[in-house]
């Protein structure tokens, strides 16, 4: 049996000698799948002691904060959920101070300092803001893995520099490390830790380490007697076990479900009526079938013979489908829902009757500007939900782009597509460096770079240009650029031609789209997108061109006037 990630907690919370406890604490270990995709949370937060509301903000950023994290996106990274989902609980807590009697000073507000760790697979991920500290506990010695955030203007008197709900901007501290078993992370407040020495509370964790309840007991306990007089909270978590590291879930579903037999047109499988063959490769075979609930046409694809033994190959084969099901855009692919029990490997998507980019610009040489700007504009929406999703397709070409008979783009395989919240779990293969088609590929990905959002920018930018002039913008050349120096040298071929009523300023747009540096290319799909029908501003703002470019002749006849002008007026004065 697989293992699982598996911690083990205690921890105790105490008012100590004030009328009411402005601490609160938690921890939260979901079944699965949320446990491998989301992992499991710890989080303690610690009112300000001026404020008569701050137990409500301590409360609220705790619950929130582990209600909300597991509703985001399972393609999300934890860092991306993590810190969407604190910088809505800030601007709640900001919000209702200003709503308040408190407006004027925040320090009477809903303000709350905050820790927190998430622990996924076989990483620690810390989130941190305020004077609440998380420890790690290492051959007998206790490691902060926190810093402070006070600033103290003297011995007696000093002030919170950042908190949940303290100002509209949350500013958070973000870390990770590797963990393994065994490890002990200790989570406690300022009346802790000011009263009781590390060394005694590693004595204490390491004498009750069966009990971790009675450790953190015996550690608030502690710091009362030597006097703290503010609430006291401890959390202590240890590691018992971690995942495997080939723990998947979609790649069980490949070790575990038999491969399909070959299909032949009006055979009936796993329920569906197999229609015709699309499409065969050496990769794999997609098939026309009939969903007999609904009669509804859905698409088919199974591996191929030869690639049912690569194991990396049948990981992105199945990926595909859990990407589909989990991106609801109308220029994406649609995953169909599965109303009956699947019994051998396949996946099944929509049905789109149409036809590539491809074969599309070979019915249509020359499209009008209008035409090319609609279908780019539409690929860019597919691509904006892809990035949203902090997924990245990675394989954007017009052979993976499908156009139906309504004139409807949809961006189709997601074979290569790279998923931040998927690469955050230890995968049993390794995928090669570069999974997408060399012409269309950003020169990033040559270096052995990660992609990021303006790699696929580059290949929609490539696909731009081909529909306009049928070429590349940089030939073949790309794929043989390996360095960055060889990449400087990569020349830029304008789309601007006699044969095409084409502006300059598309081409410069085009150009910036495609620059092989990714911190030169637009910042954003949308920027593209907008100045392929507007000017950009550094084309309108651009100083005409020099006479000698504009009209070499015309600038050497006036050197040539201005030096004969010279030699008379120097005759004239030797004369």
């Amino acid at each position: 049996m697989p293992k699982q990630l598996r911690v083990s907690i205690g921890q105790y919370s105490d008012k100590g000698r004030k009328s009411i406890n402005q601490d609160f604490h938690g921890v939260y270990i979901p079944e699965e799948p949320l446990l491998s995709s989301k992992g499991i949370s710890v989080a303690l937060a610690d009112g300000i002691s001026s404020s008569d509301v701050s137990q409500v903000a301590s409360e609220s950023a705790v619950k929130s904060f582990f209600s909300d994290y597991y509703c985001t996106s399972e393609s999300w990274s934890v860092k991306t959920s993590a810190q969407r989902v604190l910088g809505a609980v800030n601007s709640w807590l900001y919000a209702q101070t200003h709503r308040s009697e408190y407006r004027y000073d925040r320090d009477k507000g809903y303000v709350c300092t905050f820790s927190a760790m998430i622990l996924k697979s076989t990483t620690a991920h810390i989130f941190h803001a305020g004077d609440t500290r998380i420890y790690r506990l290492q051959d007998k010695v206790l490691e902060p893995l926190t810093n402070d955030h006070r600033l103290r203007i003297s011995e007696s008197e000093s002030y919170l520099s950042r908190a949940l709900g303290i100002g509209a901007r949350l500013d958070l501290d973000y870390r990770t490390l590797s963990i393994e078993v065994g490890d002990i992370f200790i989570f406690a407040t300022d009346g802790v830790y000011e009263y009781i020495s590390e060394s005694a509370i590693a004595t204490e964790v390491r004498e009750y380490s069966v009990d971790l309840e009675t450790a953190a007991r015996r550690i608030v306990a502690q710091a009362l007697e030597q006097g703290s007089a503010d609430n006291l909270t401890v959390q202590i978590l240890r590691v018992e076990e971690l995942p495997d590291r080939s723990n998947r879930e979609i790649y069980q579903q490949f070790m575990e479900l038999p491969f399909p037999p070959a299909l032949e047109a009006r055979t009936t499988f796993d329920g569906f009526q197999i229609i015709r063959q699309l499409y065969a490769s050496s990769r794999s075979h997609v098939y026309l079938a009939m969903e007999p609930l609904d009669q509804t046409p859905v698409v088919i694809k199974i591996p191929a013979t030869e690639m049912r033994t690569d194991e990396a190959y049948m990981e992105r084969f199945l990926m595909e489908e859990w990407i589909a099901r989990r991106i609801n855009n109308p220029h994406v692919l649609k995953s169909c829902l599965q109303t009956r029990q699947r019994n051998f490997v396949y996946t099944v998507t929509e049905y789109i009757d149409g036809q590539t980019l491809t074969q599309w610009m070979i019915d249509h040489p020359k499209p009008e500007l209008e035409t090319v700007r609609g279908i780019i504009e539409q690929i860019a929406k597919g691509l904006q939900a892809f990035h949203r999703l902090e997924m990245l397709h990675q394989d954007l070409r017009p052979d993976n782009i499908l156009i139906d008979a309504t004139g409807t783009v949809k961006i189709i395989d997601f074979g290569s597509t790279r998923v931040a919240g998927l690469t955050e779990i230890s995968t049993l293969t390794l995928q090669p460096e570069i999974l997408g088609t060399a012409q269309y590929t950003a020169p990033e990905y040559f270096l052995g770079e990660a992609g990021a959002p303006s790699s696929d920018l580059f290949s929609l930018g490539v696909i731009a240009y081909q529909m306009l002039c049928g070429d590349l913008p940089y030939g073949a050349e790309v794929a043989k650029a390996r360095t960055r120096a060889a990449q400087r040298k990569l020349f830029y071929r304008s789309v601007l031609s006699e044969e095409r009523a084409i502006p300059t300023w598309i081409d410069d747009t085009l150009k910036k789209a495609v620059h092989p540096s990714p911190e030169k290319r637009y910042g954003e799909i949308s920027e593209f997108i907008y100045d392929l029908r507007h000017p950009g501003k550094a084309f309108l703002t651009r100083s005409r061109p020099p006479l000698i470019e504009r009209n070499p002749v015309a600038f050497w006849r006036w050197v040539s006037f201005i030096l004969a002008l010279v030699v008379i007026f120097l005759l004239a004065r030797l004369a």
